[in-house]
């Protein structure tokens, strides 16, 4: 599960909106009316906790698309 804690999944909720959830959690860390709000709000929150995985879910609940999410911030970021 070591790769999972560091991820973010953006889903669609029954009422039509949106949610960015953590794997295993019970409850939406943000919910957005659209995709788009909710996409950028779970890149800043990877951003924010040190980066990671971030797959975002069509509204069949399909795994349409997966980004990584660099660190923000980062003291010693990758040369080259």
């Amino acid at each position: 599960m070591a790769g999972q804690a560091n991820s973010r999944d953006v889903v669609q909720r029954p009422d039509g909106s949106w949610a960015v959830t953590k794997p295993g959690a019970e409850r939406a860390l943000y919910t957005a009316p659209t995709q788009a709000d909710a996409v950028r709000r779970a890149g800043e929150l990877l951003s924010r906790d040190g980066g990671g995985e971030l797959r975002i879910h069509g509204t069949d609940g399909q795994v349409r698309d997966q980004r990584t999410i660099a660190p923000g911030n980062d003291p010693n970021p990758p040369k080259g």
